[in-house]
């Protein structure tokens, strides 16, 4: 018996229960994000124009995805309802660039072992990642680039009202943090720089200042020392050594510029561990900037969190003044990067340092986290020291994200709806015999205890019960013997806690 036959029966036009994972579920993108939610959305949404953190603990196939895509969308939504009260949404959740990247930086002995290369990450290497997705996106915005829609969108407007400070650190931001590849870094640099008209003649004030040193000197010493007074094949000793002492003087304050630039790209290129970035690129763009406008600007050179809060202060300021009052951070698939491998030990020596009150708190800034549940468990092990600094009694933790029979009833049930014809409202019971009870079905349900787990224990269900019929003798309703079976190999097969 075919399974879509048995379900056009019911009204239902195709399979709710096919897919598993919600970032390529169709019936999850059209018709479920807007309208199936967690009991706890409301607490992990929370209000947009002041963002919060929320940290939530579910175990695999729970939903976790879902909320953080329901999240996303509902974000895009406020935002095209509030042109000039934005949040900014930077998605933080496909990590092994940034940790490809950050080994490369390590030696050999350590890169080979992930254990060894996680206890090296710290709260600055989440911050410049976290910027680094930001700025590429902001740069690509301004420049047209990869726009997703009028909302996402910086028009010439908003990029006229920046002030010369503003443009000055978004390029300086650039400089340290964007990650295209779309076009060569000086290139896409130089076109920023452009779209926001800052003027940097006056960085070449050494530059200029030192060739025309040159070109007075030379003159001096022709004129101090012409050719035709020296004696036929003499020389004099005075003319070979001034010149040259006249250029070094000269040319002094534009090496010694050079050199400092030199020496904080190098310590960009040292510090800032989860980026790719040529050191003579970097310094190229230091020199572009007026040398009074580039004196005490906080830049990654050091290992410490100080200059990345200072940056990130400066990533909100422009921002703001792009419309944007807030910035959330969706944080999810901690569990998939080839170097955590889904390993809680692992996982635990990258999420860890996040875990840190000063970031989680900061100003204008709310992160979304979904973290697998063995985490939780590892956080309930930790010393006092480590939740005197998470604070997370302050961070609205949902410390498991648990369904009920019921929830997973009735998301069985919007599924179903949405995959119906026009005037249908199929109930997962309707396609059971009776002697399948309501009870029994929200007790089966609760068992299974997440989403994915009762998506592929339906799917198994149709299957089983269509392979026992045939199209020419259907049947159109499911048995207790068949429920029953299916739900007992499942478990088996599938489920090594299922009671």
């Amino acid at each position: 018996m075919n399974i879509q036959s048995f379900l056009e029966h019911h009204g239902i036009l195709r399979n709710p229960f096919a897919e598993e994972d919600a970032q390529t579920d169709p019936v999850f993108k059209e018709h479920c994000i807007s309208n199936a939610y967690h009991p706890i959305w409301d607490k992990v949404y929370g209000d947009p124009s002041d963002p919060s953190t929320s940290i939530i603990f579910g175990p695999k196939g729970s939903g976790k995805t879902a909320m953080r895509l329901q999240i996303d969308r509902h974000l895009a939504r406020y935002n095209n309802e509030n042109s000039e009260r934005r949040v900014y949404v930077i998605h933080y959740d496909d990590f092994n660039p940034f940790l490809d990247h950050f080994s490369e930086r390590l030696s050999r002995r350590v890169s080979k072992k992930p254990e060894k290369v996680l206890d090296a990450w710290r709260l600055w290497d989440h911050v410049d990642a976290i910027l680094c997705i930001g700025v590429t996106d902001l740069v690509d915005r301004m420049l047209g680039i990869n726009s997703t829609g009028k909302a996402d969108a910086i028009d010439d407007a908003s990029i006229r009202s920046l002030d010369r400070t503003s443009a000055r650190d978004l390029l300086l931001l650039a400089a340290c943090y964007d990650q295209s590849t779309d076009s060569t870094f000086m290139s896409r640099w130089n076109s920023l720089r452009k779209h926001l008209r800052y003027g940097n003649l006056s960085s070449k004030t050494t530059l200029f200042g030192a060739i025309a040193w040159s070109i007075v000197a030379i003159i001096f010493v022709v004129w101090l020392f012409p050719p035709t007074t020296l004696p036929e094949g003499g020389r004099d000793l005075t003319a070979l050594w001034l010149l040259p002492l006249l250029l070094v003087v000269g040319w002094l304050p534009h090496w010694i510029r050079v050199i400092k630039c030199q020496f904080a790209a190098l310590g960009m290129h040292r510090h800032m561990r989860v980026g790719k970035r040529e050191t003579g690129s970097m310094r190229k763009v230091l020199q572009s900037i007026p040398k009074s406008e580039l004196a005490s600007q906080p830049l990654p050179r050091y290992d410490r969190t100080d200059d990345r809060y200072e940056l990130l202060h400066k990533f909100q300021g422009i921002l703001r003044k792009l419309g944007y009052t807030g910035i959330i951070v969706l944080m999810d698939r901690v569990d998939e990067p080839h170097m955590t491998g889904g390993k809680p030990e692992l996982m635990q020596r990258f999420v860890w340092p996040m875990l840190d009150n000063k970031l989680l708190k900061h100003p204008g800034m709310g992160f979304k986290m979904m973290l697998p549940q063995e985490l939780h468990r590892e956080i309930e092990r930790e010393s006092r020291e480590f939740h005197e600094r998470a604070r997370l009694d302050k961070q609205n933790v949902i410390p498991a994200f648990q369904w009920t029979g019921e929830a997973l009833y009735d998301l069985a049930r919007a599924r179903m709806m949405a995959c119906a014809g026009d005037n249908q409202s199929p109930e997962p019971k309707d396609l059971f015999e009776d002697d399948v009870s309501y009870q029994r079905m929200l007790s089966a349900f609760q068992s299974l205890r997440v989403p994915r787990h009762l998506f592929r224990f339906l799917y198994r269900v149709l299957v089983d019960h269509c392979n026992h019929y045939t199209d020419s003798q259907p049947e159109f309703k499911i048995k207790a013997e068949t429920f029953e079976s299916a739900l007992a190999v499942y478990g088996r097969d599938n489920d090594p806690t299922f009671t």
